[in-house]
Order: structure tokens, then C-alpha cells, then sequence
């Protein structure tokens, strides 16, 4: 399907029972795949995602979010699991030196091919809803690879070198969201968590410019941008935040969705914010039930929030809280 993304997102969310999680990892336990292989794998991928769009009331199609693949194709070591998310090892970048002689990768590199053509073969079994691939942000990309708590030193002391670095991760970036609009994808998600931890100011100079660069590199009206923050902070970035551009806003369960609302323009649409790991992973079916209906009463009367969770769903999420989560947006909300 080819549709107008911004329309189409506002559409959803004033369509009462409407949820898009961020979901696609729990349907390798449904489908008897180990984690470490899925990710390695486009045919296994656009399994998975066809899996969660076929099997749930899911909006939208969502690919993985493996906020490893970017910084692989950079050369960061990555250390892999059978039953969890990769995650990356070790600090890649450390100096001026390291920052200046750091090569942009292709895309391909790494396993980043291997999303893309994921992302192909998904489009082509996904014919009822849009799909939105996933893929991290500038300052999160560069956090893992000079490692996440050293940048916030670098921050401070070689700020030029941390630029040197984003500039690099950026037009990465963007070459490689423009490879997946070409693949198929109606749009993607951003995830920039470490931004989370930044101050104003800081997320102002470190974050933003580059998000906004890829942003306006790549949002057309049949690809949406959907920038994703799960920080405490972002509640006073909403100026800031709105200023970027993109087509919706995904916030973590660490904000207090109502007030964020409160404090968006009508016609900001912003997504969030049910506790994945607190309650898809290790919550009840009841409790699930419980918080989604909350949260819409909460919301309610808001035509620009669409329910979502707060980040990517863990691999070991529960399938029936899954389903209890769709359950309580089609009721909850009428």
C-alpha cells in the first residue's frame, strides 16, 4: 500500500480500538526462532513482522528495533544470545584521532543489508497496513560508539570530537533510511533513548540538528518520520521536540503521557506509553488490561494520541499479555 503517512497516522489515531506498539521481537518465540538467528536473517525477519501483522490488531507493521546494527556496520565489536537483543561491547572511538579517521560504512555493511531486504520481503506480505522499519538515532548511534557513559564526559571536554562523530553517524543515517524507503517501508522510527539523558541545552546541541538533518532528508508524504525518546526530560523539550519536524512523537513509560498531551500543540501526535518490560514482560494479563484502560481514560478526548508501548517489546513478553494489551485498546477506547 502507498498512502499520504501524515494523514494516515492522524486517521489512526482518531480511530477508536487503534494501538502501534513498538512489537515484533516476541513473535520469534511464537514462531520457535532463537533471537541470535532472527537478527542475522532477512527471511526469518519479514517472518516475524508478517507474523505480528497477521496475528494482532496491530495498526501498523514494525520491524525490529536492534539498536545494534548501526554501530556493527561501523566496526563496534557486538556480543550476540539466543534468547535476547545484541548488544554492543567495548568503545569504538575514544579520542580526536579515532573520531577523524572513523569511516562512514556503506549500507550493507554489517548486517545492515540484511534489515533492509528484511524490510523488502516484508512490504511484499504486508499489503494491509503500513510497515515502519526501525532504526536508531544520531546521538545514540555515536554513545555506542564511543561508549554510552563516556560521551557524556566527551560532551564536555572534546565536544568537537563528539562532532566529528555524529556528523559521520548522521549521513550514515540517512543513507540508510533512504535504502529503506526504497525497499518498501512507509516510514520509520527513530529511537534516540540516550538523548533521554541530556539536558535541554545539550540535547539542543548534541541531538536535535542532526535529527532534524535526517528528518528533512527523508520525510516525504508517503514516508513518515516517528521520533522516539523514553527520557524523563522530554516533557520540557516539547518545543524543541515539535520543532524537529516529524510526522509523530513516541515517548517512554518514564513520562506521564496526559501531561506531555497537555503540553503538545492539537496537532503534535504523540504515541506512548505502556511499560513494556514492567508490564508485557513481567506483568499479568489482568494488570495489562488495568493500565491500557487507564491511560486511555487519561487521554481521552485527545485526538492526536495513539496508543503505543513505551519502547520496543522485550523478546520474552508475554504473547497473552500481548494480546490482553490489544484487548483493552479495542475496549477501552470506543
Amino acid at each position: 500500500m502507498s498512502v499520504n503517512m501524515r494523514k494516515w497516522l492522524r486517521a489512526a489515531a482518531g480511530t477508536p480500538g487503534n494501538a502501534l506498539p513498538v512489537l515484533s521481537f516476541p513473535a520469534a518465540a511464537r514462531l520457535n526462532i532463537p533471537v541470535g538467528q532472527l537478527v542475522r536473517d532477512s527471511a526469518l525477519m519479514a517472518d516475524v513482522i508478517a507474523c505480528v501483522a497477521g496475528n494482532t490488531e496491530t495498526a501498523a507493521a514494525v520491524s525490529l528495533m536492534d539498536l545494534s546494527v548501526e554501530a556493527e556496520a561501523f566496526g563496534a565489536s557486538v556480543h550476540f544470545t539466543q534468547n535476547d537483543v545484541p548488544v554492543i561491547t567495548g568503545q569504538l572511538v575514544g579520542d580526536e584521532a579515532a573520531a577523524a579517521a572513523l569511516a562512514v560504512p556503506a549500507v550493507g555493511s554489517g548486517r545492515t543489508g540484511v534489515c533492509v531486504d528484511g524490510i523488502r520481503q516484508a512490504k511484499r506480505r504486508i499489503t494491509d497496513k503500513p510497515l515502519l522499519a526501525g532504526m536508531i538515532g544520531p546521538y545514540s548511534l555515536t554513545g555506542r560508539l564511543m561508549d554510552v557513559t563516556e560521551i557524556m564526559y566527551l560532551c564536555y571536554d572534546e565536544p568537537d570530537t563528539v562532532h566529528t562523530v555524529l556528523r559521520k553517524t548522521t549521513d550514515f543515517l540517512i543513507a540508510y533510511a533512504r535504502a529503506f524507503r526504497e525497499a518498501g517501508a512507509d516510514g520509520i522510527i527513530i529511537a534516540e533513548p540516550l538523548a533521554g539523558l541530556l539536558g535541554r541545552d545539550m540535547c539542543e546541541e548534541f541531538s536535535n540538528p542532526y535529527v532534524k538533518e535526517i528528518i528533512d532528508a527523508v520525510q516525504t508524504d508517503d514516508f513518515a518520520v516517528i521520533y522516539h525518546n523514553c527520557g524523563n526530560t522530554v516533557i520540557h523539550m516539547i518545543p524543541e521536540l515539535y520543532a524537529l519536524g516529524a510526522a509523530a512523537y513516541h515517548f517512554g513509560n518514564a513520562v506521564d503521557m496526559a501531561r506531555v498531551l497537555s503540553a503538545a500543540p492539537a496537532d503534535m501526535l504523540c504515541m506512548g506509553n505502556i511499560d513494556p518490560a514492567g508490564l508485557l514482560v513481567n506483568g499479568t494479563a489482568d494488570q495489562v488490561r488495568e493500565t491500557v484502560e487507564k491511560l486511555l481514560a487519561e487521554c481521552d478526548g485527545k485526538p492526536n494520541f495513539l496508543l503505543s508501548t513505551g519502547c520496543d517489546v522485550p523478546p520474552n513478553a508475554k504473547w497473552e499479555n500481548i494480546i490482553a494489551f490489544f484487548d483493552a485498546a479495542h475496549h477501552g477506547r470506543q
